[in-house]
This record gives structure tokens, sequence and C-alpha cells, in this order.
């Protein structure tokens, strides 16, 4: 019997497949479905904390002082009693899930101050989350700001976090740091138990025929697998933080060689999304059934044993790969004459 097992921010799963934040949290339901076709953990979608602040302001416009001025207008004001905030609502799914499933379930929190970041991490806590994962969506866009600025404003919102909260916490990155491995060693110091790469950034498009922005959900390829299976076999074994692969997993294939390369769990989302809970089994079954077939006795025997760290050939992860993936490349026959 292969162990399929895995440790991550100090929680032990059954496996190291883990439904990423999205939608298909919102629905008791569809959570159910997934702890059923094997998840060991859940990530709920995440809290948007700009979100709330526009609920706060329109509930203080419209809820609260809607009466200001107009004296007769008070005997039609709203019974708040029945009224639900976006957090109130997201703090009751949390609640549900963990009453309703026996897996881990880990909040996400998107926020925009460091108080909000505090606040909200310390609600979520409170409600019962088994882990935070901090989805910090910032676009470096100003060009007044240097790259220390960037990855500081990532420092104080952990360590003022880490100082009100005793959750692991684990930071969602995305790959335009220009210094990752130092980077991920800062916020080892500054209290992360992990780190999940990579965060997409959805991409604004132009539409040509109204020449608007337009903005579109554009889901995963296994071709995006390859970029997070290059850093986390770079960080295998520099680090002390659990590392979760987060895009481009939609089969075996590519859960296993990032387990390979080392990482500690194998986020899902979009295959999920195209396919339903049974691709989670699917891809749990192919993993046991290749390890079963090359008779490793556990998740923990393979991870990380293909890492830059524990390969003959560490260039294979650096400069070397790119030429020789340059000059190996030959045009299909009939293209050039």
């Amino acid at each position: 019997m292969v162990d399929l097992s895995t440790d991550y921010v100090g929680l032990k799963l059954k496996n190291p497949l883990v439904p990423s934040a999205s939608p298909l949290s919102k629905s008791l339901g569809k959570a159910r479905q997934l702890e059923d076709a094997g998840a060991a953990a859940i990530v709920m979608y995440s809290l948007f904390e700009e979100e709330l602040r526009v609920e706060e302001a329109m509930a203080e416009r419209f809820l609260l002082n809607p009466a200001l001025g107009h004296g007769e207008a008070s005997g039609f004001l709203p019974d708040l009693g029945r009224y639900m905030s976006s957090l109130d609502r997201y703090l009751e799914q949390l609640r549900r899930l963990k009453e309703s499933l026996d897996i881990p379930v880990i909040a996400s929190l998107n926020g925009i101050s460091l108080g909000g970041w505090v606040d909200l991490g310390t609600e979520l806590q409170q409600a019962g989350a088994d882990a935070l994962e901090l989805n910090v969506y910032h676009i470096a866009a100003n060009a007044d700001d240097p790259a220390e600025a960037v990855e500081q404003r990532y420092i104080e919102l952990l360590k003022e976090l880490r100082h009100a909260v005793s959750l692991p916490i684990v930071m969602k990155l995305s790959p335009f740091f220009s210094s990752l491995p130092n980077f991920v060693k800062r916020l080892e110091a500054a209290g992360a138990n992990g780190v999940a790469l990579f965060n997409r950034f959805y991409q604004p498009d132009i539409d040509l025929s109204s020449l608007s922005m337009t903005d579109e959900i554009h889901l995963s390829t296994p071709d995006d697998a390859l970029l997070r299976l290059r850093w986390i076999g770079i960080l295998h074994g520099r680090t002390q933080l659990s590392l979760a692969a987060t895009g481009g997993v939609h089969g075996p294939d590519e859960a296993l060689k990032m387990l390979l390369a080392g990482a500690d769990v194998v986020h899902l989302a979009s295959c999920l999304l195209q396919h339903g809970p049974e691709r989670l089994s699917q891809i749990l079954h192919g993993i046991e059934a290749w390890l079963r077939e090359r008779e490793y006795a556990s998740v923990r025997q393979l991870k990380g044993s293909m890492s830059q760290r524990n390969l003959a050939d560490p260039a294979a992860y650096a400069r070397a790969g790119y030429k020789r993936v340059l000059d190996s490349y030959t045009p299909p026959s009939g293209v050039w004459r």
C-alpha cells in the first residue's frame, strides 16, 4: 500500500491534492463532492477587502443614514437584523465547511491595507480556519517604487499579521520577483509557513471593435505548470517553508512532476472547473498507480528527488537548459525551403 500522505504548513494531509481558491468552495455540496473525490484539504474562495469597503460605504449611505434631511423617512428604514455583509457570509460559509467536512479548510484573504489584513485575518482565525493563504494581488505599476519597496510591502503585512494570529500562513506569490529565492528566505524569517507558486494575474485585453479594455478569465493549461516546476525545483531543500504548486496541473503527469521537483501539495482549480470532481479522483489514482508501478513506498520518498539540489546536473534548472532547448528546435518539414 502506497503512503500518499504529506505535510503542509504543519497540517497532516492524506494526499497532496488540494483544490485551490475558486467558486467551487461557495457551494457546500460541491465541497463535499471534492472531499468524496479525495481532496486532502480545500482552499476557500478569496475574501476581498476592497469589496467589503465598498459594501460598508453603501450600507452607511442607504441603510444607516438614508433619513438624513428627511425625517419622515425614518419609518421606512430596513430591518438591519436580517442584513448579512460579505464578511458575515464568508465567515458563515467557513463555519459550515468546518462543520461538514473532515478535511482542513484554508481561508484565502486578499487585502489592501495593513489594518485590513490584520483585522480580517483575526476574524478568519476566530471562525475556525485551519490555515490562512494570503492572496497578495499587487501590480507593481508605479515607476517610482523600487523593487525593495515592493518586497517590503509583503514583509510588513506578513509581520503585522503574524503578531495577530497563530494560524499557519501561506504567501501566494507572483512570478515577478527579481530574486525569488532571497525573497522566500525573507518571508521565512518574517514568519511565513509556506509559499504557493504562482498566483495568476488576470491580464487585460483590448477589444479591437469597441477600442475598450476587457477582462476575461482564461483558465490555465498544462504548459503553465512548467514555470511552477522550475522554481519549486530550485527552492526545494533551500527553505524550510512548505511549497505549494498552483497553476497548470490538469492530470497526474503534471502533479507527479511537481512532487518530483519538491512540492508538498499540488493545488487544483481549472481542471476541476472544466471537468468536475472526478478529475481529482483520476489524478489521485494516476499518482498512486505510477508510484506503485515504480515501487515507491510513499510520496515522501518521491518528493524533491528531482529538485535542483538533488540532480546530478543542476544546470538543467538554469541557463544551460535554455541554450540546449534553443539549439534543439527544428522547424517542421516544408515550412522553410
